[in-house]
């Protein structure tokens, strides 16, 4: 029994030092001398253009956005620019607004440009049917 604890005892701190030593296992992965790996990078997403796929505004959103044209003091009648299925890289919908935080998440939604008397306005869709102009 005693001999088999030793022996345990040994084993593992051959494995903790072997672990440790520079150039193993747990060594820099961005290092020149792992080969093959490929060090972790970043990047910022680019704007939210006409990337998305085409599709139709839902009977809901076409309401909400006549609704907030309505709230704004629009009249006239909107026409419809485009429609696109994105997926945003966060919940400010590709629209940051200043001092404000977002949840940092993909979310799926929908982008819905529509003209009124020669003014277009961008609308932003999250996971629901609440519209968020874009003003730029």
């Amino acid at each position: 029994m005693r001999r088999t604890l030793a022996a345990w005892a040994a084993g593992v701190l051959l494995l903790s030092l072997t672990a440790c030593a520079t150039g193993g296992p747990m060594s820099d992965p961005t290092s020149s001398a792992s080969p093959g790996r490929i060090p972790f990078e970043t990047t910022t997403p680019g704007p939210i253009g006409s990337s998305g796929a085409p599709t139709e505004a839902s009977p809901e959103q076409w309401d909400a956005i006549v609704a907030d044209l309505s709230r704004r003091g629009v009249t006239g009648e909107p026409e419809l620019v485009s429609a696109e299925a994105v997926t945003w890289p966060n919940g400010a919908l590709g629209c940051p607004k200043p001092g404000m935080s977002y949840t940092q998440a993909m979310v799926d939604g929908t982008r819905v440009v529509v003209t009124v008397d020669g003014t277009t306005y961008d609308y932003r869709f999250g996971r629901g049917d609440a519209p968020v102009l874009c003003e730029a």
